[in-house]
């Protein structure tokens, strides 16, 4: 935050701080050039830049959320730009079930082993959280979901009980397969050789194909390298909806289970204040500027997207 009251020596000051600062923005960012404002006078001269590469930075970055002139206590004055990945209020579920009655029916096997690659990067290198994993936060979510059922004695409630047993048996049995790293040792033989024979098979193809080509371009690059919550007054962990509980591999997307399951977290995160996402902040002082993107995101969150998308619909 700025004063608002300097004196003449003062607004010199910012201004010099002001122009260098912004021609660092204008390097960063497609090395564009800003007007010329300097003929106008304090501060409407700063606010017409501000106006005119806000305008720019909505236009053509890609994911860029904000920019801010902020005064250090050191009285120097620069831009803080920060880039964020919306999404959106959307729960990144991938269901398992799906993947285990295709591995079980013959017809779809090979479909089936071509997609343990695609899950395999998931867990291993993306690090998206395994519901039948203790830390994981959906698995508190089945549990309390199990206490629920257990505790009442209502005969009609034994389906449910039964489907509860299918989400931990199926969780269970494709972690085991999809723990071994082979599955991505194999994952462009299996690319290869995969010769479509319908629709659904050619899109499994199709998302494979993009899945490998994010593992090849970012071997090594988790889905939350960049958490982290945009708003600076929600300091406790209980006002954000962290990442790592609206992204997850869950039982299956469909039935009584998973109603109720988005039920129990959209209540919960109709508590919160805000929404941790992927974001880069950049400092535009002087000093050495981050060079990173949220490019991985802008790629891999789609991709989970349809993911869920087509095993949800098979």
């Amino acid at each position: 935050m700025i004063k608002s009251v300097q004196s003449p020596m003062e607004v010199e000051k910012i201004e010099t701080d002001f122009y260098r600062s912004l021609c660092e923005v204008a390097r960063h960012y497609d090395d564009f050039e800003p007007m010329d404002t300097s003929t106008f006078g304090y501060p409407y001269n700063l606010a017409l830049s501000v106006w005119e590469v806000e305008n720019h930075l909505k236009r053509k970055v890609r994911s860029w959320n904000s920019l801010r002139l902020v005064q250090d206590n050191k009285g120097k004055t620069f831009f803080i730009s920060e880039e964020q990945y919306c999404t959106g209020a959307t729960l990144y579920y991938i269901p398992v079930v799906p993947l285990y009655k295709m591995l079980r029916n013959k017809q779809t096997k090979n479909t089936a082993r071509l997609l343990l690659s695609v899950f395999a990067y998931l867990y291993h290198i993306a690090d998206i959280p395994y519901y039948r994993q203790e830390d994981a936060y959906i698995y508190w979510q089945y549990e309390m979901i199990t206490d629920w059922i257990e505790q009442d004695d209502e005969t009609e409630l034994d389906s449910r009980k039964d489907e509860l047993k299918v989400a931990k048996w199926c969780g269970d049995k494709v972690e085991q397969k999809i723990f071994n790293r082979k599955n991505l040792d194999v994952f462009a033989e299996r690319l290869k050789s995969f010769r479509p024979i319908n629709d659904f098979e050619q899109e499994c193809l199709n998302i494979a194909n993009d899945f490998f080509t994010i593992y090849s371009d970012y071997p090594a690059t988790t889905i939350f390298q960049h958490a982290m919550c945009a708003n600076d007054d929600a300091e406790q962990e209980d006002e954000v909806i962290a990442m790592n509980k609206y992204i997850s591999f869950v039982a299956n997307a469909n039935g009584w289970l998973y109603e109720t399951l988005a039920e129990s977290v959209n209540n919960e995160f109709n508590e919160y204040g805000t929404t941790e996402e992927p974001t880069i902040v950049k400092t535009f002082s002087g000093a050495n500027i981050t060079d990173c993107n949220l490019d991985f995101e802008n790629k891999l969150f789609p991709l989970i997207g349809e993911l869920c998308y087509l095993l949800n619909n098979h």
